[in-house]
């Protein structure tokens, strides 16, 4: 008998994106929309829901015809009772997101953490195919992390494996500029580049946005690294090896054989970026076995989330 298909939702502080995933990660139809979670939690799971409706139309069905909703939250998760500990950019505590949203739904609904949900799904049909172990690393807004042991996503005793971001790069360093993500996410690399910008160091970012320095993204750094601008490309490769090197130490530690690297400011910068994480990695991992590991970009880019989300769904509802 074919599987039905599923729901995969990667729920974001700013947006979030659903979409109908069908056998082998194919996806059917999909709706993207604003969190905005300002509006208050069941602001944001009146829209979800809307946009579950709207996935469906698209794929022409409708929701009798899911068999389940995978959904991937940020921030601290515990995926065995459904509950989101605390995700701060939500403004949510103990929430029970999966209970919540099976009543709403009336489909069985499985949460985890929204870089679990993106590796995951790198793991079953993206860069990771088939990689008995990966670590994923998602360069953003932060950074955020998830495991593949064994072939199987690991959690570990307190469900925080994989949480790269918050690990501590600079321990001398003041407070908020001390862990990885305070300095190699997409918001480090800005608040660095404004900072400098602001200190007379020059740079065509201040003309490419009109001195509006809250232009500043992804996209735009990308620009501005792509044409060669000295500044740009000094702080983002600086960051770039910064990162290369937390991400040796998971090699080194856990005898890792390959990464996959996403997220908005990996995929804005592409290959020169995974490229330059990749050579310090590789400079930093030990033993010299350990240089072979493989540092890839996410071929599922946007869509690993919604992907991921909905494969652990049919892997969960199978297990039910």
């Amino acid at each position: 008998m074919a599987q039905k298909p599923v729901i995969g939702i990667d729920l974001g502080g700013t947006n979030m994106q659903i979409g109908v995933v069908g056998e082998g990660g194919k996806v059917l139809g999909t709706a993207r929309k604003k969190t905005k979670a300002a509006d208050g939690m069941d602001a944001v799971l009146s829209r979800l829901s809307e946009g579950v409706i709207e996935a469906c139309a698209e794929a022409k069905l409708s929701l009798k015809d899911i068999a389940a909703v995978g959904i991937g939250a940020p921030g601290a998760v515990d995926p065995n009772k459904g509950v989101v500990l605390e995700a701060v950019n939500l403004r949510w505590s103990d929430v029970a997101l999966a209970n919540i949203l099976t009543k709403k739904l009336g489909v069985p609904t499985f949460l985890d953490n929204d870089v679990n949900v993106a590796v995951y799904g790198e793991n079953k049909v993206g860069a990771g195919k088939n990689a008995a172990d990966l670590l994923g690393v998602w360069v953003g807004t932060g950074i955020g992390g998830g495991l593949i042991l064994n072939g199987e996503l690991y959690y570990g005793t307190f469900m925080t494996a994989g949480e790269i971001g918050h690990t501590i790069l600079i321990p001398n360093n003041p407070p908020g500029h001390r862990s990885l993500e305070h300095n190699c996410s997409r918001t480090a690399v800005v608040d660095r580049l404004v900072r400098l910008i602001e200190s007379n160091h020059p740079s065509s970012l201040s003309s490419m946005v009109d001195g509006d320095f809250e232009r500043i993204k992804s996209k735009v750094v990308a620009k501005a690294y792509e044409e060669g601008d000295a500044l740009t490309v000094e702080v983002v490769d600086d960051a770039a090896n910064f990162l290369g090197i937390s991400i040796s130490n998971v090699v080194t530690l856990l005898s890792i054989g390959k990464v996959v690297l996403g997220g908005g400011l990996t995929e804005a910068i592409g290959d020169a970026f995974v490229e330059k994480v990749a050579e310090s990695c590789r400079r930093f991992a030990f033993p010299d076995v350990c240089k072979k590991v493989e540092v890839v970009a996410s071929k599922l880019r946007d869509d690993a989330g919604v992907i991921g989300a909905g494969l652990i769904a049919m892997e969960r509802l199978k297990k039910k």
